[in-house]
């Protein structure tokens, strides 16, 4: 009997040595895949924008190729690609934003003193919205075709060598596409 109990302790840190081992063979093991991806966008998301006006009326995409940003004013990583949303709308993009679970005065505060990149803003306070799109945490960023159908989803900021290598790349693709 003591012997089991000898050999059990390195035969389960080898299988566990094996499953990490396998995981980090994957292509990209940081990638979350969405179900939505390839799907017409959830009809979902809420009506009012940050400031209490009306943020969104009959489809996301409007016909033309869009960005579904959800984002948080409290959230740092938003901060960081704020830049990047700016450039994306400065070169024609149109981009839909989503504040997540944000009190809407500091929202509307931050897009005040930090400028509004997006064409439209919803409030989606409980984040019933976000489960619909299958959101985890913001920043999270949807691109979708000119017919409303999801194409890619980017998790995390809109910056660095992930941005430049999965997501303009997606973002050229569904230009081209429409």
């Amino acid at each position: 009997m003591n012997r089991i109990f000898m050999t059990l302790p390195p035969l389960l840190f080898a299988a566990l040595a094996v499953t990490f081992y396998v995981g980090m063979q994957r292509e990209n093991p940081n990638d979350l895949p969405s179900a939505l991806i390839g799907r017409q966008a959830p009809k979902t998301l809420p009506d009012v924008g940050v400031d209490g006006t009306d943020a969104l009326s009959g489809d996301v995409a409007s016909g033309e190729v869009t960005l579904v940003n959800f984002w948080a004013s409290w959230c740092p990583p938003c901060r960081a690609e704020h830049p990047k949303l700016l450039e994306l709308e400065a070169q024609g993009l149109r981009i839909v934003g989503v504040n997540f679970r944000d009190d809407p005065q500091n929202a509307a505060q931050y897009l005040r003193d930090a400028d509004n990149p997006f064409a439209v803003t919803s409030v989606d306070p409980t984040g019933r919205a976000a489960l619909d799109w299958g959101v985890s945490a913001p920043p999270e960023t949807f691109i979708l075709a000119a017919d409303g159908t999801i194409l890619h989803r980017f998790i995390g900021p809109l910056v660095g060598s992930a941005f430049e290598q999965q997501f303009l790349p997606a973002l050229e693709a569904a230009q081209i596409g429409s």
